[in-house]
């Protein structure tokens, strides 16, 4: 049996739209909404491999390029 979710969905959904529409990385949206700063980063990812899309967050597309 999974472990019960830390923080609601709809929190999870804010987080996401947050990160994606803003274009701030994930630890200062995370900050602003007073949980982990990593968090919402699996989400986010999640987000958008369901979607097809990536949208690379700033950690994402520093990763990438170093």
């Amino acid at each position: 049996m999974p472990a019960p979710r830390q923080y609601p969905d709809g929190l999870r959904e804010r987080a996401i739209r947050e990160v994606q529409a803003s274009g701030r990385p994930v630890a200062h949206v995370a900050k602003d909404l007073g949980i982990h700063k990593e968090a919402p980063r699996g989400w986010v990812h999640q987000a958008e491999a369901l979607n097809g899309s990536f949208k690379a967050t700033k950690l994402g597309a520093a990763q990438t390029a170093g």
